[in-house]
């Protein structure tokens, strides 16, 4: 394995701890794995979430909402129809909580036993039939031409909240809102179905407010020599429509004479500091123009008074989101962040509702392996701390039942232990328990649905190991048909909830992309693709896709449906597509990338600060893996129960003396390293949680001896 730890400049490290206040092994570290820009430093230092992007940033977000208020207002029957998975779950249960909140007639449904993904015409009909007028589809819908154009002819609105990858054509839905339609308007296109939902909720329930769609004017005045430069901001929704800038040298033009009075005309003009603007503004244009402002820093003083006497320029230079700019910060900046965060705090927009949601909505993200890169790393940070410090009902359950209340709750512990769980409800087409689950007022219900959800995870354990000594030869015979570079296990034994699982496992067993496919009953089959080393799934099925009866997902996790009777046809025309196949790095040495190299001096349990600083680790932000040299190995104990055994380890390093664990490495005791050999080692360090105890714990990756 080749070690690499990429050169950086001092210069750079010097300046990020300068400007961003940091330590130098943070400073390190983030420009080691090149996040050096300002906008992307943010959300690695930061976990406030009104540093998160406003919603109505998504074009279609008005029309959401005013149908959704539309709905409200008329009384009208709401179906939400979401997935069976973690994402679907949670989305659904988001969107079905904050319309029974608004006191909406609500009803909700997801894809159970055989059913196929997505959005169903049964489902649109029996809506229709029960005097029914708008659908919300939450994590599907972008692919449901069909089913939405059935909606339509029954007179059925339909909102499309997803985050799969669009078709080229997009469904002729009332409203459509994802971060991955082009044009979206979105800045950050990985979010989760959940994410999604909640993106909509929090903007509905902006709508509610008096100030929704009212257009507001920012007007400041800042001299600049002789002259004076005027800037107005004009703002709906917190997002800004139109900006103009004119600097006048008092005397020289009439007001008249400027585009102010057209971009002014029968605005709500708030300044800051009104005196003082007043003043300006007639030393520019004279006597003869009266202005009627609204002084904002009155009302920001009501929310935080230490801004009673502060000017724009102090308030610039207090900004916390000002230094991520790569621009300079301008006073005018600084007044719309002030702005902002006064709406926000006066209509308590991130909350105690917020604190339990953003729990689901941290699960959904993590659950579904989005990467935690921009806004993602805020969501699921938040989550995380929401959850450790009171999690919200169906989580706190879910916790007890692996022993887990008390203990610190990190992405490792939600992937391992949390998300298979209520995963296990869809793969084995019960996917409304988890559901339930999260909407139960009693405790004995949750009880009853929590001792349901652990029957189901053990049937899935043990559908899982009957079909993997089934799925495994199949898969390695295949790799010779699709030249070595897919395994495909295809079979009528397996169960078509655990196909995901099964393609996962194959993926990583063999290294190359897997699909794993179900025959079923009806004629039809069911595929679940899992990627590795790099290749994007959608650009495999794409090209074929007159083949399918549906199919989506994303580049690393993907579906579809066929006709068994296609199936040859497909699978041959697979095997040609194989050829042309390209890993990342074919051909080259596997390498692992080092973040930083510790002296013994820091390798003491204290790590474990900088450790959490950059959580949340997944999908786009891999946990951080170090490096240390001549730590003398003091023991090596054996352990496993079958081949290959592992090895646990215990590491002097100086001060600390560490267990580590080596996975698969027993082959290698004695041979390339034995006890009492100073060696160097490339690791990752994390907490080893058993029977509530925390210890902190090395992983190790390689090994090798010193010199």
């Amino acid at each position: 394995m080749n070690w690499q730890k990429k050169e950086i400049g001092r210069e750079l490290v010097n300046g990020i701890i300068k400007k961003y206040a940091c330590d130098s092994l943070t400073a390190a570290i983030l420009v080691r794995r090149g996040i050096i820009e300002g906008k992307d430093i943010l959300f690695y230092l930061e976990d406030d979430m009104r540093y998160l992007y406003s919603p109505f940033l998504f074009k279609n977000m008005e029309d959401a909402v005013d149908r959704i208020l539309d709905a409200k207002e008329e009384g009208e029957k709401v179906l939400i129809f979401g997935d069976r998975d973690v994402d679907g779950i949670t989305s659904t249960t988001l969107l079905y909580e904050a319309l029974k909140e608004w006191g909406m007639e609500v009803s909700w449904q997801i894809p159970t036993g055989d059913e196929s993904y997505g959005l169903s015409v049964e489902a649109v009909e029996k809506h229709a039939a029960n005097d029914g007028t708008l659908i919300i589809t939450v994590d599907c819908g972008i692919s449901n031409f069909k089913e939405i154009e059935a909606a339509n002819k029954l007179g059925v609105d339909v909102i499309v909240v997803d985050h799969h990858q669009p078709q080229e054509k997009l469904p002729e839905a009332a409203v459509i809102i994802n971060a991955r339609v082009e044009g979206s308007g979105y800045p950050h296109g990985n979010l989760s179905g959940c994410a999604t939902a909640w993106k909509l909720i929090t903007a509905v329930r902006f709508g509610m407010q008096p100030f929704y769609k009212q257009q507001i004017c920012f007007l400041n005045v800042v001299p600049v020599n002789e002259a004076y430069t005027i800037e107005c901001i004009k703002l709906v929704n917190t997002v800004q429509t139109d900006k103009i800038t004119e600097t006048v040298i008092p005397g020289m033009l009439s007001f008249s004479e400027t585009r102010l009075g057209s971009f002014l005309s029968g605005q709500q003009i708030f300044v800051w500091d009104a005196p003082l603007q007043k003043n300006q503004l007639k030393k520019i244009f004279g006597n003869g123009i009266e202005f009627n402002f609204f002084d904002f820093r009155t009302e920001a003083a009501k929310q935080f008074p230490q801004t009673a006497e502060l000017s724009l320029l102090r308030l610039k230079e207090f900004s916390t989101i000002g230094k991520y700019s790569d621009e300079p910060q301008t006073e005018m900046d600084a007044f719309i962040n002030i702005f902002i965060t006064v709406l926000q705090h006066k209509n308590n927009f991130y909350g105690s509702r917020s604190s339990s949601e953003i729990q689901l909505v941290a699960l959904s993200t993590l659950a579904d392996l989005m990467e935690l890169t921009g806004e993602n790393r805020i969501i699921v940070r938040q989550g995380l701390k929401e959850m450790n410090k009171a999690p919200r009902f169906g989580l706190s359950d879910l916790f007890a039942s692996q022993k887990l209340l008390g203990a610190p709750i990190g992405t490792e512990g939600i992937a391992w232990n949390i998300s298979p769980l209520v995963n296990a409800t869809g793969r084995m087409g019960r996917p409304e328990t988890a559901i339930e689950l999260f909407l139960a007022q009693t405790p004995q219900e949750r009880t009853q649905k929590i001792q349901y959800i652990l029957k189901m995870n053990e049937e899935r354990k043990n559908l899982v190991a009957s079909a993997w000594e089934q799925a495994l030869p199949i898969a390695r015979e295949s790799l010779k048909d699709y030249n070595e570079k897919l395994a495909v296990a295809v079979s009528d034994k397996f169960y078509r909830g655990i196909t995901g699982i099964l393609s996962g496992k194959l993926a990583e067993y063999f290294n190359v992309p897997a699909i794993a496919m179900c025959l079923m009953p009806d004629g039809s089959a069911v595929a679940s693709m899992r990627s590795a080393r790099g290749i994007h799934l959608l650009d495999i099925l794409e090209p074929y896709s007159e083949f399918f009866l549906d199919y989506g997902g994303h580049d690393f996790a993907a579906g579809f449906g066929i006709e068994q009777k296609k199936l040859p046809q497909f699978l041959e025309a697979l095997k040609k597509f194989s050829c042309a196949m390209q890993f990342e790095n074919e051909g080259e040495e596997e390498s692992i990338n080092i973040d930083a190299e510790l002296p013994h001096e820091y390798l003491t349990p204290d790590i474990l600060k900088l450790i959490d600083k950059f959580e949340p680790y997944g999908s786009g932000f891999p946990q951080l893996t170090f490096s240390a040299k001549k730590l003398k190995l003091i023991s090596a104990v054996v352990i496993g129960k079958t081949e290959p055994l592992h090895l646990r380890l215990t590491l002097d390093c100086g001060r600390y003396k560490w267990t580590a664990l080596y996975w698969k490495a027993e082959p290698k005791l004695n041979k390339e390293f034995k006890t009492g050999d100073y060696v160097d080692a490339v690791f990752r360090i994390s907490r080893n949680v058993f029977n509530g105890a925390v210890t902190p714990q090395i992983t190790l990756i390689d090994l090798k001896q010193n010199g």
